[in-house]
């Protein structure tokens, strides 16, 4: 096993090589945003945990390398829509690629993005291409249902909890599962380790998502990459958000949903005030509390695991150091 600092410059030597393949393309401005989001970089954290997943199940990494790199390639094509649908001007605290190019240019290089994904799944043998094929387009399709869920529910005021979470499931963690699953195909372990890594990723992710909607709200803009407040200035229903509302008093309630109604010359007036109902109403400490439990939630899956100890706890750590990041 290598630690996740290897894993992540696998994945970035890699992705260099192919890049350089792709440089040479043309036309340059299909191909030059594509590289732009890519080199990048972020955590990478959802092509790690394909890397981790082979190698927790006696296979050498390199192997997994192409289905890494589909997972990144697909999870920043993504990004790049839900940028444009966001109109977001930062991401990973630089230019999204709308911004520095134009939408059109995104929306292109984004479906050239969804293509090139699906063509590092040819690298691999037949009876691996079709596990592996069939599981991608299966989760691409989750995450499209997901961001249409996130979309309905900024122009909607009876969003719940369980609606809530079937779509950060869709949007984000099937995602996580799918790159961990990914790993275990083509390791080629039984049906039922497979299966548990993938609901092990699955509440994980789910941890995730939770634990970036608590740091859109009040994670440090140096350090979070993205605009703070992003999510209250477009009016989203979020964990925090629903819990706020389900916990406050008539008079919070009432100032809640009138902020959630309106586009301010002054965001930062909004941020704040629905930051201080998030805490007054105990939102933030459910949140925090929610994170926790989907965490262990997975941890208790990963007992069931067909692994060693050893390799357990390699995954407990990644998900106790996900728990608690600032990023």
């Amino acid at each position: 096993m290598h630690s996740i600092y290897q894993y992540q410059e696998f994945i970035s030597n890699y992705l260099t090589e192919q890049s350089k393949i792709k440089s040479l393309k043309e036309p340059k401005n299909l191909y030059d945003p594509i590289n732009y989001i890519l080199a990048d970089g972020g955590k990478r954290m959802r092509p790690t945990l394909t890397l981790m997943t082979a190698e927790v199940f006696d296979t050498d990494y390199k192997k997994a390398l192409p289905a890494a790199l589909a997972v990144e390639v697909f999870h920043n094509f993504s990004l790049v829509h839900d940028d444009i649908m966001d109109d977001a001007p930062l991401r990973r605290g630089k230019e999204t690629v709308h911004e520095k190019w134009n939408v059109n240019t995104g929306i292109l290089s984004g479906d050239a993005m969804l293509i090139l994904a699906y063509q590092y799944f040819e690298k691999y043998e037949p009876h691996v291409f079709k596990d592996l094929a069939k599981l991608f387009s299966k989760t691409a399709l989750e995450v499209c249902e997901g961001q249409q869920y996130d979309v309905d529910f900024e122009t909607r005021d009876d969003v719940t909890i369980v609606e809530y979470l079937k779509m950060i499931e869709y949007k984000t963690a099937v995602l996580i599962a799918a790159a961990m699953k990914m790993g275990a195909i083509l390791a080629e372990t039984t049906p039922e380790n497979a299966n548990l890594i993938y609901d092990f990723g699955l509440n994980l992710g789910l941890a995730f998502q939770l634990q970036d909607d608590f740091l859109d709200a009040f994670g440090d803009p140096e350090t979070f990459g993205k605009q703070v407040g992003g999510d209250i200035i477009e009016n989203k229903k979020t964990y925090l958000y629903l819990k706020a509302v389900a916990f406050a008093n008539d008079s919070e309630r009432e100032q809640l949903l009138h902020l959630f109604s309106i586009q301010p010359t002054d965001n930062e007036e909004k941020i704040n005030s629905v930051k201080s109902i998030f805490n007054q109403t105990g939102a933030s400490e459910a949140t925090q509390k929610a994170i926790q439990e989907y965490t262990l939630k997975a941890f208790e899956t990963l007992k069931k695991i067909s692994i060693d100890n050893e390799k357990k706890e390699i995954l407990r750590s990644f998900g106790e150091n996900l728990m608690g990041r600032k990023v």
